[in-house]
């Protein structure tokens, strides 16, 4: 521990971050690594997206689509609730002796509300998921992690507690890092 941590509760959190040549260095590095035991605390950091990743990272299916079909569904419910309340319920009106509520006209606000819900949960969904925003996180304290929105390639393990620094240093390096650090967390 640091002389900045000294008497303070606070346990910094320690990343080794590694910089790999190519996408494709970095696909493979990832399953590499992935499988030398460090599945549940990898991220990779890329200036575009990589196809694979998601499966190298060992991610399931994405929640995404079933989040947006229950705001759907709950968009739709709503609309057609509240439409059959005011046409039947709160202020029936009498027209020409029809009936009160016709299906076939509720059909274009149904689909609007339910667009609208989908649309309303996929943005506060995928915010929630990501756990955005996030300012900041620990790798940014990296030099060489600034090229990772330019052209820079980076997988970051997250060590526990108990965790060796220089088994997942090697780790990643025989997995084919051109470059690794250890970062730790300064107290916020």
């Amino acid at each position: 521990m640091s002389a900045a941590h000294a008497g303070s509760a606070f346990v910094p959190r320690r990343f080794i971050i590694a910089e790999f040549p190519s996408p494709e260095a970095l696909l493979d590095g990832t399953r590499r690594v992935r499988e030398a035991g460090h599945a549940a605390s990898l991220d990779t950091h890329t200036p575009m997206p990589i196809h694979g990743l998601e499966a190298a990272l060992g991610l399931g299916r994405p929640k995404i689509p079933a989040i947006v079909l229950c705001g759907a569904i709950a968009g739709a419910c709503l609309a057609y609730a509240m439409i059959y309340f005011c046409n039947v319920i709160d202020f029936p009106i009498n027209v020409a002796n029809r009936p009160l509520h016709g299906p076939p006209a509720n059909i274009p606000i149904t689909f609007e509300l339910a667009v609208l819900f989908s649309a309303g949960s996929s943005f506060f969904g995928f915010f929630t998921l990501a756990r955005l925003p996030k300012p900041y996180h620990p790798v940014f304290e990296s030099e060489a992690f600034l090229r990772a929105s330019i052209d820079g390639y980076f997988l970051s393990v997250e060590l526990m507690p108990e965790g060796d620094a220089d088994r997942a240093m090697a780790d990643v390096r025989n997995a084919g890092a051109v470059g690794a650090e250890l970062i730790l967390e300064s107290e916020r």
